[in-house]
């Protein structure tokens, strides 16, 4: 299938596809902290591997509907990794992000996390839906980058200010 813009033809070698990964990532502490930090100390916990603007970059979340988790770097630059469609304060977020054709999109990623206390522990269950390009080896990757992210990132943090 090839489709015309303007005087480009660009072929359609990806098609449209759907896709969905869940897990869990137990921690040490209380719900309420494990919320804290998540929202209030995202800089403190967000890994150096996983600033795109660089290690010295800074990662802000204004939790609340409409609010960007985002990153700011040197000289004005920025980056939106997701935007906040939902908030359940001590509970949940539903956050809406796109993924950039030079990262391998177009995708639109519908991050969900959701923190559970389960007895003495608190578990963070995250699902991520997207659409849009969704090659095996990109959905892989974003999985395997979450849970490394919360768990070598936010469940040490918590666990630490214990």
């Amino acid at each position: 299938m090839t489709r015309s813009t303007g005087s480009q033809k660009m072929s359609n070698q990806d098609p449209e596809t759907v896709a969905r990964y869940e897990f869990e990532v137990p921690m040490e502490g209380s719900a309420e902290a494990v919320w804290a930090a998540l929202t209030e100390s995202t800089n403190a916990w967000w890994l150096a591997d996983f600033r795109i603007l660089g290690a010295d970059s800074t990662v802000t979340f204004d939790a609340v509907p409409g609010g960007l988790l985002a990153e700011r770097g040197k000289g004005g630059a920025g980056l939106v990794w997701y935007t906040v469609q939902m908030i359940v304060p001590g509970r949940s977020l539903h956050l809406v992000g796109h993924i950039a054709p030079s990262w391998g999109g177009p995708t639109l990623t519908m991050l969900q996390l959701v923190i559970d206390a389960r007895g003495g522990s608190t578990v963070l269950r995250v699902s991520d839906a997207l659409i849009g390009v969704c090659t095996d080896k990109q959905v892989g990757f974003l999985e395997s980058g979450w849970k490394q992210l919360f768990t070598e990132g936010l469940a040490k943090y918590v666990a630490a200010a214990l």
